[in-house]
């Protein structure tokens, strides 16, 4: 009886350990990593209510400011939303279809040497207003290699001609891509340049309106003043890109 159990217990060790060796079975529940490409939203980012603006492959969703689908410098190659001033000597800056009011805004965007461009705001497109800029506050893009990259009012980030940076942050060089961010809720709107805050400013503010008034843009009247309105690509005189124009409701 003694040596039955020890034969017994002898080979219940080695079929463990013959078991021990063999290789595991892999989990039916395993969960891989979701691979995000550029102008793709993630299943978390759909689920929050982001949506995009470019696909990456189409200027869908996009117009020319008073021109409709006019041809313009604007172009979808290789992923990326371009602006190419040497396709068309006449310069158009690039609207989104829908309006918007209340809103969180990411893009990624880099610039040529020496490149100055920007993103409006709020713009008001009317045939008797002849440009974005003459509605819509700019988000500034410019080049750290430009000429006025010292100017407080001109520097990346800045809302164009009327605030320095109310942070420092700087602009990449010309191969590397800049993450930007606006966020407007009923008027109180911020910017973003590679995460650092540059901006803060209430549009519905007698602050704002006062500002405007001493500004070279009191000429123009309805600028500053919406609060609602498309979003705009500035074409100007030199390339930019975009991708990943991403936009949420809030």
């Amino acid at each position: 009886m003694k040596k039955s159990t020890q034969k017994l217990i002898l080979a219940a060790t080695v079929f463990a350990s013959i078991w021990s060796c063999q290789p595991k079975p892999t989990e039916s529940t395993s969960i891989e990593a979701e691979v995000i490409l550029d102008n793709q939203l993630s299943d978390e980012e759909k689920a929050a209510g982001w949506k995009l603006l470019f696909d990456g492959a189409s200027l869908n969703g996009w117009h020319v400011y008073n021109k409709g689908q006019a041809e313009s410098a604007w172009e979808a190659v290789e992923g990326e939303l371009r602006c190419n001033p040497g396709k068309t000597d006449d310069p158009a800056d690039l609207l989104t279809d829908a309006q918007y009011e209340n809103f969180e805004f990411v893009f990624e965007w880099k610039i040529e040497e020496e490149g100055n461009s920007g993103v409006f705001i709020n713009v008001v497109e009317k045939p008797e207003i002849k440009t974005a800029w003459a509605s819509g506050p700019e988000y500034q893009l410019l080049s750290n290699s430009h000429v006025e990259v010292d100017v407080p009012l001109k520097k990346s980030g800045c809302l164009y001609n009327f605030f320095p940076q109310k942070n420092p942050a700087e602009t990449k060089s010309s191969t590397e891509w800049n993450t930007s961010k606006i966020i407007q809720v009923d008027g109180k709107t911020q910017f973003f340049l590679n995460d650092v805050l540059t901006v803060e400013v209430d549009f519905k503010s007698q602050a704002w309106a006062d500002s405007v008034a001493k500004s070279g843009f009191k000429d123009y009247p309805e600028f500053g003043k919406s609060t609602k309105g498309h979003l705009a690509l500035q074409d100007w005189a030199k390339g930019i890109a975009f991708k990943n124009l991403k936009i949420k409701a809030l």
